[in-house]
This record gives C-alpha cells, sequence and structure tokens, in this order.
C-alpha cells in the first residue's frame, strides 16, 4: 500500500471520529475531540487528494466513513442489528475495493 492510500486510511478513521462525536459529544472535551478530527479527516482527504484522482480518494473515504460509523453505532452504542444494513454494508465496500483496484490498474497516483 502506498502513503496517499494509508493517508486516505486515516483520513477515514477520523471521518468515523467525528461523526460519532456529533452524536455523542456531551462535554466540552468531546466537543474539542470532535472538532479536531473535523479538522484532521478534511486536512488528510486534501492530502491524499493531491495524488489520488479526487472521485476515487473521496468515494473511498466517504465509503469508509458510512461503513465505519455504521458498524461503531451497532457495535458500541446499541443500535439495532440489521441484515438488511450488514449486505447493504458489503455491497459499498465492494464498490470501495473496487475502485481502489481499478485506480491501482489505470491511474496508480498522479505525479505532483
Amino acid at each position: 500500500m502506498n502513503k496517499s492510500w494509508n493517508i486516505l486510511f486515516l483520513a477515514g478513521l477520523f471521518e468515523i471520529g467525528w461523526v460519532v462525536g456529533l452524536k455523542h459529544a456531551d462535554s466540552i472535551l468531546t466537543w474539542v475531540l470532535t472538532a479536531v478530527a473535523i479538522y484532521l479527516s478534511m486536512h488528510l482527504l486534501v492530502l491524499a487528494s493531491q495524488k489520488l484522482p479526487v472521485g476515487t480518494a473521496y468515494a473511498v473515504f466517504a465509503g469508509m466513513g458510512t461503513t465505519g460509523t455504521v458498524i461503531l453505532e451497532m457495535a458500541v452504542f446499541g443500535e439495532p442489528f440489521r441484515l438488511i444494513k450488514i449486505i447493504l454494508i458489503l455491497v459499498l465496500l465492494g464498490g470501495v475495493v473496487g475502485l481502489k483496484l481499478v485506480t491501482d490498474k489505470e491511474a496508480g497516483e498522479h505525479r505532483a
């Protein structure tokens, strides 16, 4: 895995953090941590997009955020488990993995 994909993966993790933070923040500290996660996720997405195709980078970023948020909500915060959610997450992940595979074959990283 190259550096830009690693940066994009980290951006996706911070996206999960801020989305969950928006729902569950209840103190100054948790709001500050949510704001930091927002900044870091967007900053890292911009960095990754400088080398990766923007459409692919954003699709992977959004897919990771959606998948991670839904799974975290079910696993940690008591959101009801529904089989249809898992099936749709698997479809989403298939698209994200497909985009990464196609990007590596067709374009790889853009040269800055």
